[in-house]
C-alpha cells in the first residue's frame, strides 16, 4: 500500500473551507481509452488501497474519454493512481445542495451564467426524493462561484460530509 491509515479522515485529505459557510471537495479526473479493462484497472488500484469510490461518472466520445471520481480518501487515490502510471488529477470541486424540484438546477444555472462561470463538468445526484440533491460542478472561477453561493445562500458540501452522504437515507440536512 502507498501509506497506512491509522487515522483515516477525509478532512486530512484536502477539504478546504472558501467562506464561512461555503466549502469545497475533490474529485479525482482520470482520461481514459474507450476499451475493456481500462475500468477495471483503476478500480484495482482504488481497491488494493481499501479506498472507497463514493461516486463516479463515466463519458466517453469514439475512442476516448473520462473518469470522474468522488472517493473517500482522495490525496491517496491520486498518489496510487499516479504510482501504477495512471494519468490523473485531483481537482477542487463544490458540492451544492439544491432542492429536488423542477426548476432548483435550472436556478443555480443561471446565478452562476450571471457571474460569467462555466460549469466544466458536473454531476448530481438526489439524497431525498423530492427534497434534497447535491449537483457536484467543476469550475475555472472557483472563488467567484463560492462568492455567489454564499450570497444566495446555497450550502456547499466538504470532503466530509460529501463522503457522508447516503441517498436516499440521508436525514442529516
Amino acid at each position: 500500500m502507498i501509506r497506512a491509515r491509522a487515522e483515516h479522515t477525509t478532512r486530512a485529505a484536502g477539504t478546504r473551507r472558501r467562506h464561512e459557510d461555503t466549502m469545497t471537495a475533490f474529485q479525482i479526473t482520470i482520461p481514459a481509452e474507450n476499451k475493456p479493462g481500462t475500468l477495471l484497472r483503476v478500480t484495482s488500484v482504488l481497491s488494493k488501497e481499501k479506498i472507497n469510490i463514493r461516486a463516479i461518472t463515466i463519458t466517453s466520445f469514439g475512442g476516448s474519454g473520462f473518469f470522474h471520481l468522488v472517493v473517500d480518501d482522495p490525496k491517496l487515490a491520486h498518489a496510487a493512481l499516479e504510482k501504477a502510471g495512471i494519468a490523473n488529477q485531483l481537482k477542487e470541486v463544490i458540492a451544492v445542495l439544491i432542492d429536488d424540484a423542477p426548476g432548483s438546477l435550472d436556478r443555480l444555472i443561471q446565478r452562476l451564467f450571471e457571474k460569467n462561470v462555466n460549469v466544466e463538468n458536473a454531476y448530481g445526484f438526489v439524497l431525498e426524493s423530492r427534497q434534497k440533491a447535491v449537483f457536484v460542478i467543476d469550475v475555472q472561477k472557483i472563488e467567484e462561484a463560492l462568492r455567489m453561493l454564499a450570497a444566495e445562500g446555497y450550502k456547499t458540501l466538504d470532503a466530509d460530509a460529501l463522503n457522508a452522504v447516503e441517498p436516499f437515507h440521508y436525514m442529516k440536512y
